[in-house]
This record gives C-alpha cells, structure tokens and sequence, in this order.
C-alpha cells in the first residue's frame, strides 16, 4: 500500500514540532531551576563551526513550512529570524503550525513529480521531483536540526530522552 506524499510529512512535522516545543518548555524549566542565563543553552554550539541552538530551531521550521509548501505549490510565509528566547521560538513553531495545518491533503497529495527548485537562481541551485525532494532532502534535514537541538540541551544537562525527542504521535 503506498502511503501518501501529505502522510509523510504534515504528521511528521507536526509531531516533531510538537516535540521542539516541548524541549523548549524543558528548556525553560532548567534555565530557572538552575539559574542559567538562557542564552547559555540558546547560543550553545556541538562545535564553533556549528550553527546555535536557536538557529536550529529557526531550520527545522523553515524546512516544515518550505517544504509543505513546495509541495503544494504554494507560496511560503517568510519569517525574520529575529528570535530571542525560548518563548520566541515557540512563537515561532505555532506560526509554523498553523500554517501546515492550513494546508490540505489534496494540495500536496500527487506532487510526487511536481518539480520542486531549492535555491533557484543560485549556484546551490537543485531540482527535485516533489518524493525525492521530500524523503532524500526534506525529511533528512529536517531531522538533523531537530536532533541537533536535542543534543545541544541534553549535552547540556536537561535531563530529557527519546520520548522527548519523539514527542506525541
């Protein structure tokens, strides 16, 4: 049975974000519990070349609504990665929520050959077909900068684990 192309990431998405949020409200607890400077865990890195946490989280929710969106064939809501705080960032995820939720089965379901351009007039330019964009380069992105931010925070101290990674589903 083929699954379909709004199966495969809209649920994923959602659930993964949930899960962010989550983390950030975990976040939150142990900045206060242990009298941290939030920007201690927001700005941590896994290494100096690495993007922070804070852009991670930023990442992981422009791939959630690019690639809803690119998938639909519609446009993408653009956001000014000007985020703060961890409340910031979940302000964020809700605005990247509601607008995947906006979006119905039928406006992605059959783009599995709708062309898809990532970077378009760039030299990093790519084209896809609409399933190879979503499970070869979507999906895997967006993976990494949500796993990065679980990494970032338990390398950090929470005390969280897979079920806070997986989140609800």
């Amino acid at each position: 049975m083929a699954i379909s192309m709004y199966a495969a990431s809209i649920p994923v998405f959602r659930q993964l974000l949930g899960s962010l949020n989550e983390l950030l409200n975990k976040t939150e607890a142990h900045v206060q519990a242990k009298k941290i400077d939030p920007n201690a865990l927001l700005q941590a890195r896994l290494f100096p070349d690495m993007f922070p946490l804070s852009r991670q989280v930023q990442i992981a929710c422009d791939f959630a609504k690019g690639t809803a969106a690119r998938l639909a064939g519609i446009d993408m809501p653009s956001y000014e990665d000007n985020e703060q705080s961890c409340a910031d960032l979940q302000a964020r995820i809700t605005k990247t929520l509601a607008f995947i939720e906006s979006i119905r089965p039928e406006q992605i379901d059959g783009s599995e050959d709708r062309e898809i351009v990532v970077f378009p007039g760039t030299p990093r330019e790519m084209k896809f077909a609409g399933q190879t964009y979503l499970l070869h380069f979507a999906l895997p992105n967006f993976h990494f900068h949500v796993t990065t931010v679980y990494a970032l925070l338990r390398h950090n101290g929470l005390e969280i684990g897979k079920r806070d990674y997986m989140g609800k589903f």
